[in-house]
């Protein structure tokens, strides 16, 4: 996915923040039925769900992982720490979904949010940009093409359009991720696996160089298609090594070149800081490499980017002002740069966030770091 193909890339980032929560009230949080079982939950637990017809929709604990490029989803992940639950809010914004979508997603961040007495961390997630974190929820991740009515159940065997799938594993978080990509052998590589579903045939290619993680959920995945299909599709696992150039795997794909997406950057952490103690609004660099926390006060805004990640920080401390104007500032700071899509993580004073945690200077924090809240 290139940023040029994201219709609502240039929308205002700002749906979520402090300006919002005017608009976002508590009792229409309660009025939403989707957020009960989080009222009456005390124990660590996963929620998603999908946005459909503006109204956030739960999705079966079974399809926790897969994602429709035309959708929008919210994650909700609560954990527990030192006897006190934390909550991380997430909303993931597919390479397709429409800005109504996206919108509501972000909307109903604040209101469940809201609902929560502003306990939780949240976060953006944009489709091949997922942060570390949000990785870490699944035990793999597969991404399809379409909403998800357009899924298989809907349609049979023999009115299926064939696509091309993906298993890659990502070594930093090990977490496979499935996507499905161009139906070209141009598509395919000798370091990971790949099924091709034409409906009543199934065919899983191992690359000569594919790991054994990749080829086990590549196998799963076909057994939930022979679940789903009610044994009306044939499976079959292919080696690359032993596989024939005119097997059918190969020949039902056309050689047509596919363009790559480049999604990892590297670059040295920055940090900004968002300060009206002059009286009017200014965005500036204040560290160009590195992230010292020594350099944060409670009573202004600041901005960590390390390349893969935004972090924004509200001091306990901040003007009305600088609260209101920070989400509209990332936004316009990142559609200058060459990574607009990466997460949006936003916190306030006494919320942890051990990714931010991670990202402040090492040789300035070598303990445990938490923001403290505002006395």
């Amino acid at each position: 996915m290139t940023e040029e193909e994201i219709g609502w890339k240039n929308t205002n980032l700002a749906l979520f923040g402090s300006d919002l929560e005017k608009q976002v009230k508590k009792e229409a949080a309660y009025g939403e039925p989707s957020w009960e079982p989080v009222l009456r939950q005390t124990e660590p637990r996963l929620f998603v769900w999908r946005i459909q017809n503006f109204r956030p929709t739960p999705v079966n604990e079974n399809d926790y992982g897969q994602f429709f490029n035309g959708d929008s989803y919210i994650v909700l992940s609560i954990t527990k720490r030192n006897d006190k639950l934390e909550y991380n809010i997430h909303f993931w914004i597919g390479q397709h979904s429409s800005i109504d979508e996206y919108g509501t997603a972000a909307y109903k961040t604040v209101e469940l949010d809201t609902l929560l007495n502003g306990a939780a961390v949240q976060h953006r997630e944009v489709e091949n940009f997922e942060s570390k974190l949000f990785k870490s929820y699944f035990p793999s991740i597969r991404i399809l093409n379409g909403g998800y009515e357009s899924g298989f159940r809907h349609v049979t065997p023999n009115e299926y359009q064939p696509r091309l799938l993906h298993f890659c594993l990502q070594e930093k978080e090990k977490l496979v991720v499935m996507k499905e990509v161009p139906l070209s052998a141009s598509s395919l590589n000798s370091g990971d696996v790949f099924i091709s579903d034409l409906g009543s045939t199934a065919y899983q290619w191992n690359g000569k160089h594919s790991n054994k993680e990749e080829r086990y959920c590549a196998a799963q995945f076909l057994q939930v298609l022979e679940s789903e299909r009610l044994g009306r599709c044939k499976t079959y696992v292919l080696d690359e090594a032993s596989t024939e150039d005119n097997d059918e795997f190969l020949r039902i794909l056309p050689d047509v070149p596919v363009k790559k997406n480049k999604t990892d950057y590297e670059m040295t952490t920055r940090m900004y800081r968002l300060s009206d103690d002059s009286g009017e609004l200014r965005f500036q660099l204040i560290s160009g490499n590195g992230a010292p926390k020594k350099m944060v006060a409670e009573d202004d805004v600041y901005f960590i980017d390390t390349g893969g990640e935004l972090f924004v920080y509200i001091g306990g401390k901040c003007s009305i002002r600088e609260k209101q104007n920070a989400i509209s500032y990332a936004h316009s700071y990142l559609q200058q740069t060459t990574h607009p899509l990466i997460p949006v993580t936003v916190l306030t004073a006494g919320q942890h966030c051990k990714t931010l945690e991670d990202a402040w200077d090492k040789d300035r924090t070598k303990h445990y770091l938490e923001i403290p809240a505002a006395s």
